[in-house]
């Protein structure tokens, strides 16, 4: 049946088009069926909505992800063509009873996740199964493989390093510190990174501050050979494209199933070409590491599953029980990054993780001896050679002008948070000030977010800044105000915790 293109301007989360109940009736097919599209040479794969009255008989309604797939314009003419589910759901079933997949079956499933031959269910349903069944490293591995096999992939002519947090603590800025001081040390690192799902900044929504990340294949390999690095965002290109959509499943769910986050990781990684991987493991209360024996468990799977890859890795597990530095936002982080490679004093935190895994990287390119390269990373930091090296990758990727920390633009909105009482910081909220940074418009709004002025066991006086707001408009400044005092992040202690007896005799 062919049918005339009438375009609709919402995200659907899939591909989906809508019918007209009669040309729905004609084509024998129900809600939620699949029908194939086609549009000159392209053929898209799309879930069945039917309406009465909003699109007439005759045409199709497309929602923006299909339409832009197939380069559909209003009025173009499409052939739809009834077509079953794909096998791959059976397989979905397979998991869900418990039972272990088999490296085809992984495949097929993978293929149908990058096509997006899955409805939103369907794919709910595979992520769910993954999360409560699990999958043993045989599955892991052929999931990884597979999700790279779908994509585009990257092959250097030389040994490639790179570094990656499975993340959970806000603020954590240490891969445009700490991958410069390696590159200025003669490494090459195709670092790709993520934008912010859950959290108030990605290193690529804080990188787009001051430079362009979406960067074709083409480009990534050539600014690699030519400058050392790059900071980019691995969603601007097609590496292992099932990774992005399941991630987008598995946030409003609230789930991530251990060995789908290696799966993602490491196929991230292979699909660039690393060769060397240092996995920072952020563990405290409130990460997504609570504990030892979560992160040994995190690490030995990653190094076991690199053996696998012939990706080695070393993993560091890091202090998050609290933010790095005290910048929280994409701007804001920016800044303070900037600051670090510039010499400016910033939060130690920040400068012992950025200086402890870039060291870690020095020695495994053999550049320093295992136990020296903490110490050799400080001294390119002084030197400023590291952030030379900054900048030339920022100009590299297309820079918007940004030198220096002084000239970043910040939210021009702010509020500025008093401590009720003397004391000290006791406690402090990883989510709570996520949630704040989050409704001050980041990461969204690059200059929203939070500077930090006390962390945990640092002494504050009564009315004394404990940390300051900053949003790009007084609407959303006053949304996160009202969060902060009802959340109140930071915990404030006397010396004096209780007097026994209570009581005046």
């Amino acid at each position: 049946m062919e049918l005339k293109v009438k375009r609709i301007d919402i995200e659907a989360g899939g591909m989906e088009i809508i019918l007209n109940e009669e040309d729905a009736k004609e084509l024998g097919v129900y809600p939620q069926d699949r029908v194939k599209v086609r549009l000159g040479g392209m053929i898209v794969t799309a879930l069945v909505n039917i309406s009465q009255s909003m699109i007439k008989s005759g045409e199709v309604g497309m929602f923006i992800e299909i339409s832009e797939s197939l380069g559909a314009r209003n009025g173009d003419r499409v052939r739809i063509i009834p077509t079953s589910r794909p096998m791959s759901v059976d397989f979905i079933k397979k998991k869900m009873h418990g039972e272990k997949l088999s490296k085809d079956e992984i495949y097929e499933i993978v293929k149908d996740i990058s096509e997006d031959n899955l409805s939103a269910i369907e794919l709910a349903s595979y992520i769910t199964a993954v999360y409560i069944r699990g999958m043993d490293m045989d599955e892991v591995e052929w999931t990884t493989r597979a999700m790279v096999n779908t994509g585009e992939t990257i092959d250097f002519e030389y040994t490639t390093f790179d570094v990656h947090s499975i993340g959970g603590i806000p603020g954590n800025k240490y891969a445009p510190v700490a991958v410069p001081i390696a590159a200025s040390a003669g490494l090459k690192i195709p670092k790709t990174s993520s934008r912010a799902i859950s959290s108030a900044a990605g290193t690529a929504d804080l990188m787009e501050v001051l430079t362009n990340v979406e960067l074709s294949v083409e480009n990534i390999r050539r600014i690699v050979d030519e400058v050392g690095a790059i900071l980019a965002w691995g969603g601007a290109v097609n590496l292992a494209p099932a990774d992005d959509k399941i991630v987008r499943v598995e946030y409003p769910l609230g789930i991530d199933p251990h060995s789908q986050v290696l799966a993602s990781v490491m196929a991230k990684k292979k699909a660039v070409g690393v060769d060397f991987l240092v996995l920072d493991i952020p563990m405290g209360p409130e990460s997504k590491v609570p504990d030892e024996k979560t992160a040994r468990k995190y690490a030995t799977d990653f190094i076991a599953l690199g053996e696998r890859l012939g990706i080695v890795v070393e993993a560091a597990v890091t202090y998050g029980g609290q933010p790095l530095g005290r910048a929280i936002g994409p701007a804001l982080e920016a800044r303070e990054a900037m600051r670090a490679l510039e010499g400016k004093k910033v939060s130690n935190s920040l400068i012992e993780k950025a200086t402890g895994i870039a060291g870690i990287l020095l020695e495994m390119g053999n550049v320093v001896d295992r136990g020296k390269g903490k110490d050799y990373a400080k001294t390119i930091l002084k030197s400023g050679k590291a952030r030379d090296k900054f900048l030339e990758i920022v100009n590299a990727q297309g820079s918007k002008g940004i030198e220096s920390s002084d000239d970043v633009p910040v939210g021009k909105y702010k509020v500025e948070v008093p401590s009720p009482e003397d004391g000290y910081i006791s406690y402090l909220s990883n989510h709570g000030l996520i949630r704040i940074a989050r409704a001050a418009g980041a990461p969204k709004d690059k200059g929203a977010g939070i500077i930090l002025n006390k962390k945990k066991g640092e002494k504050v006086d009564k009315g004394e800044t404990l940390y300051v707001i900053y949003a790009d408009s007084k609407a959303k400044l006053e949304e996160a105000e009202k969060i902060a005092k009802m959340l109140k992040p930071l915990r404030i202690e006397g010396m004096l915790l209780e007097r026994i007896p209570s009581y005046q005799k």
